[in-house]
């Protein structure tokens, strides 16, 4: 084996990432060295490139990026025992410490000490990465990688989505980049009497209608309120899937969803945002929750009794894909929002067979 890789890097603190080469990592014993087959770009991932006011606070240069991947275990560290070589695997990207009382207690999801893999930790830009054998989620063998590589934003859709009832409610998904048209499938394949998708993005709203999105609303055309208002007899939408991190968009949900609903908010605002709590929440009786990631690892098993079930279909979710070596143009597609998943490939022979 080489001892160099190709990485996607970001070097400096400024916009932008650099195509360059590092050292392949050393692993220790209780970790896995995987070789990369496919790698998606995430919004966490734009955001990096981007260097906006959060990158500046969190990121430390030099970083691989990228998270979202699926690879074939290549070696394992003297310690692991749950993983051999030639597993493929993907990651729960929180590398979380294991002995504080919420990891203990079942919360691992929300443990303080979290390290995040491609933003705390080196990344999946890359030939090669190494990551902890008890993040390393095993799947089965034969699957296209690139479909592999999505289950963990899939996991923050489905933790979502099934942090409370579904089965027959009617639902809103609001903000549908990648994350939000997986909700829109997710809260169809498990039952939801009517899913409303907002998004002011035409091109990713026709997406979330070939996803199963029963009505499909641009709030650029349309007033989202008087609409769901008219799509839910008056009454609101159960349910609140907020994807967008948009202020607007949120103060907006509120409005239009029905007292004693839920309002489940995974996007992140780049601001803070004003809203009023005593009309729109309290008076209204609504559960306001936050979502962060997935349940480690309960949402994994989730995520992988959907896919079985035969209920998901993410083919149309994946909608590029590219050698490692353009990764530029598809943070350029990312950035326009023209597209929903893009795919990266470190190895060209492994897109060319899946492309």
């Amino acid at each position: 084996m080489s001892e160099m890789m190709k990485v996607v890097m970001k070097t400096k603190g400024e916009r932008g990432a650099v195509l360059t080469v590092k050292e392949i990592p050393k692993i220790g014993p209780k970790e896995v060295l995987v070789k990369v087959l496919a790698t998606s770009i995430c919004g966490t991932d734009l955001h990096i490139y981007k260097w906006d006011q959060w990158s500046q606070k969190r990121i430390k240069p030099p970083l691989v990026v990228g998270h979202e991947f699926a690879g074939e275990v290549v070696e394992v560290g003297s310690e692991v025992e749950n993983i051999k070589v030639g597993d493929v695997v993907s990651a729960e990207t929180h590398i979380v410490c294991e002995v504080c009382e919420l990891c203990r207690t079942g919360n691992a999801h929300l443990c303080a000490n979290t390290k995040i893999l491609g933003v705390d930790t080196q990344g999946t830009f890359a030939e090669y990465v190494a990551l902890p054998a008890v993040n390393a989620w095993v799947n089965p063998k034969g699957v296209d990688p690139a479909f592999l590589s999505i289950q963990e934003p899939l996991g923050n859709a489905v933790q979502t989505l099934l942090a409370g009832e579904i089965i027959g409610k009617t639902v809103a998904v609001v903000g549908c980049g990648p994350i939000g048209i997986f909700a829109v499938a997710v809260a169809k394949a498990v039952g939801a009497a009517k899913v409303i998708a907002l998004e002011v993005n035409d091109y990713r709203l026709n997406l979330a209608k070939e996803l199963g999105a029963d009505v499909i609303i641009n709030p650029k055309n349309e007033d989202p309120i008087i609409k769901v208002l008219e799509e839910t007899e008056g009454l609101g939408v159960d349910v609140v899937a907020e994807m967008s991190g948009n202020p607007t968009a949120l103060k907006q949900s509120l409005k239009y969803v029905k007292l004693g609903g839920r309002v489940s908010l995974l996007g992140i605002p780049a601001e803070e945002v004003s809203i009023d709590i005593a009309n729109d929440v309290v008076f209204k009786g609504i559960n306001l929750q936050g979502i962060v990631g997935r349940r480690m690892y309960e949402t994994w098993y989730q995520v992988k009794g959907l896919i079985q079930s035969g209920k998901l279909n993410l083919a149309p979710v994946v909608t590029h894909r590219l050698p490692l070596e353009e990764f530029q143009k598809g943070f350029e597609l990312m950035e326009s929002g023209q597209c929903g998943k893009v795919v990266l490939y470190p190895d060209i022979k492994i897109l060319e067979q899946y492309k």
